[in-house]
């Protein structure tokens, strides 16, 4: 995964007020915490940062007061209605260090002919990776899969350098079969005719 620089302020206000302020400047307002080191409050730039995280898991670089640090983003708070970034947090990782983060699963393939319906259980596995080479996604063959089949942790193939953290029984999806719409009450079922 590559390693995306972004420039770094450090932030010496602090409440609602000068968040504001940041974030009309186009910075969003973040701390950076982990491997035991005080919490570094910052600020980052908002278009840079937004592009960033549309990867992933993303590894990002950033110089804090003359010191390279590598994060990855480990909570992220959006505005509920115009959808730009609150704040952030971002996690200190080392090169060479696992780390635990959560992955999307994708599927691929065409569920048994029926009327089945694929349902996901969880959108995402837990996995432990190496900080440098976290996988964006798992993908799963759902071929042939008929009502009643599910797949669970343990029988999705990880990437090369990446095991699973969470529950390994834990099921991940499911095919469950269509459900007939009962007629409303009122309506008379088709073939039948009211009676007058």
């Amino acid at each position: 995964m590559a390693e995306i620089k972004l420039a770094t302020e450090v932030r010496t206000e602090f409440g609602k007020g000068a968040a504001r302020r940041v974030r009309r400047a186009d910075r969003v307002p973040g701390v950076v915490y982990g491997h035991g080191a005080e919490p570094v409050h910052v600020t980052l730039p908002g278009h840079d940062l937004l592009l960033a995280l549309r990867t992933a898991n993303v590894l990002i670089g950033l110089e804090i007061d003359g010191k390279d640090a590598l994060v990855i983003p480990k909570a992220v708070q959006r505005h509920p209605l115009k959808g730009t970034i609150e704040h952030v947090d971002l996690l200190t990782v080392k090169r060479g260090e696992k780390v635990e983060v959560e992955i999307a699963v994708h599927v691929e393939g065409d569920l048994a002919p029926g009327a089945n319906l694929l349902e996901f259980v969880q959108n995402t596995l837990l996995v432990e990776a190496e900080a440098t080479h976290i996988p964006e996604s798992v993908t799963v063959s759902v071929a042939g899969l008929d009502a009643g089949d599910s797949i669970v942790a343990k029988d999705i193939p990880l990437p090369k350098g990446s095991v699973l953290a969470g529950d390994e029984d834990a099921i991940v999806i499911q095919v469950v079969a269509a459900q007939a719409e009962e007629p409303a009450a009122g309506e008379a079922a088709e073939g039948e005719t009211a009676e007058a």
